[in-house]
């Protein structure tokens, strides 16, 4: 079994910054994408930024220039490093990767969630 926990949630003034950490455990084989979306109260979940096992990110235009995610592929690990916080950054923010097991097939996993709150 794969799991992804998250850590680095918290409450924070705009301005601030806080960086998110997920790391993977498990089984596992091999990590391709990893990635972290954010869900605010009555929205849909959607992605903040993705960064592939070569490197490549991609981040939603909203956090473009603020937000910095890396990875560690060692540690299989996730990093999402945010700048300059604003109020509407307010989620409940999730780790999500897509895992080769050891006994092969490719997963798509959740962390359970870690929440922000940026105040004005």
């Amino acid at each position: 079994q794969v799991q992804l926990v998250e850590s680095g949630g918290g409450l924070v003034q705009a301005g601030e910054s806080l960086r998110l950490s997920c790391a993977a455990s498990g089984s596992i084989f091999d990590i391709n994408v990893m990635a972290w979306y954010w869900q605010a109260p009555g929205k849909q979940r959607e992605l903040v930024a993705g960064i592939t096992n070569r490197g490549n990110t991609n981040y939603a235009d909203s956090v473009k220039g603020r937000f910095t995610i890396s990875r560690d592929n060692a540690k299989n690990t996730v990093y999402l490093q945010m700048n300059s916080l604003k109020p509407e950054d307010t989620a409940v923010y999730y780790c999500n990767a897509d895992v080769r097991k050891v006994l092969g097939g490719w997963f798509n996993v959740w962390g359970q969630g870690t929440q922000v709150t940026v105040s004005s």
